[in-house]
């Protein structure tokens, strides 16, 4: 249904010429066996296995790597995408294809210039091998525009990815927790597609403002009623805390191996583009995407418990999917700790 070709050529026109290689400062494999060695220790997580080896990558290679993981994704839920029946059934499913695959490579190339690193799994496909992806260009462009040492900067983005590698290699139930949710959203949406779009892209001028109405509504529109809206929120909410958690986890271990990291904090809090978990394109596209406030909200839940019952409470998070918080429980983690109890669970 969606032309795959077409997105990737959009994606590369989006984001920009290819640049030259290049080196990042440090050792990647050595940088990530550090953090996964300090993050598995403050968090008890263990990994069920080894981690994907870090590979730097450039915008072109990052985008095809997401929309691999797009189509996997889109594929099942655009199939039946159009009119059903009719003499105009086949050139109006072409149409919308050409749309999707405009807005898809569009969202990707943007994001492109933006993430820094990606912990890559495609949610929907148990089969798929994860990555863990550096974003060569952008990680040395980041670090001179915000004027921090490129190699910390690197080392804590590492940090941060490795943490969700964590995250999903330690806990058995997590990536088939998120998946139902998803697929249980995708299963209830409509595919919203204006085919009018397409008659108006001539450049990329007018790629980017297709893209600025995408990203105030979303690609997929869910359909109305209080359980969509409370399959949402739990959804968002699941999503907020493994992001909120990779953030504190990122300050704690960081604290120290990088001088700078009080530096480091403020300038990526005025970027906020650090925010790069397996769901990044995704959310985009699907309207899901967490504002700041939300964003925020993991993390003060995580720093909250942390601050009141210590790490290996935090941690009773990830023993079950029940013991995920609610939206309004991340907004008072006391509440939180009232309903889950301040014992710790048995051991798994």
């Amino acid at each position: 249904m969606i032309d795959w070709t077409l997105a990737r050529r959009v994606s590369r026109m989006v984001s920009g010429p290819i640049a030259p290689s290049v080196r990042l400062p440090g050792d990647l494999d050595a940088i990530a066996a550090d953090a996964e060695r300090r993050v598995v220790a403050y968090t008890g997580l263990t990994p069920s296995g080894p981690l994907p080896a870090p590979e730097a990558v450039d915008r072109s290679q990052w985008a095809d790597a997401n929309l691999d993981g797009m189509r996997r994704l889109m594929d099942p839920v655009t199939q039946d995408m159009g009119p059903r029946s009719g003499p105009l059934r086949g050139p109006l499913r072409s149409l919308a294809g050409a749309v999707l695959a405009v807005e898809i490579g569009g969202l990707t190339g943007l994001l492109s210039q933006r993430v820094l690193g990606q912990y890559e799994l495609v949610l929907l496909d148990a089969e798929s091998p994860t990555r863990l992806l550096f974003l060569a260009p952008n990680l040395l462009e980041a670090a001179g525009k915000l004027d921090v040492d490129a190699e910390q900067l690197v080392t804590w983005v590492g940090v941060h990815e490795v943490t969700h590698a964590v995250q999903f290699s330690s806990v058995a139930w997590l990536r088939p927790h998120l998946a139902g949710l998803l697929r249980e959203l995708l299963d209830g949406m409509d595919v919203d597609v204006d085919l009018s779009a397409l008659a108006r892209i001539r450049s990329r001028d007018d790629v980017e403002a297709l893209l600025r109405t995408i990203r105030e509504d979303g690609l997929v529109v869910a359909l109305a009623g209080p359980e969509r809206r409370d399959l949402l929120d739990r959804l968002q909410a699941t999503m907020a805390v493994i992001e909120g958690h990779a953030e504190h986890v990122m300050d704690a271990v960081g604290r120290d191996v990088l001088p700078d990291l009080d530096r480091l904090r403020a300038a990526l809090d005025r970027r906020r583009a650090n925010r790069s978990g397996p769901w990044k394109v995704l959310e985009k596209l699907l309207g899901l995407e967490l504002k700041l406030r939300q964003y925020q909200v993991g993390k003060r839940f995580c720093d909250g418990v942390v601050e009141r019952e210590g790490v290996a409470v935090l941690h009773r998070v990830f023993s079950a999917p029940e013991m995920l918080p609610s939206w309004a429980e991340l907004e008072d983690p006391d509440a939180w700790l009232a309903r889950t109890g301040r014992a710790l669970p048995p051991a798994a």
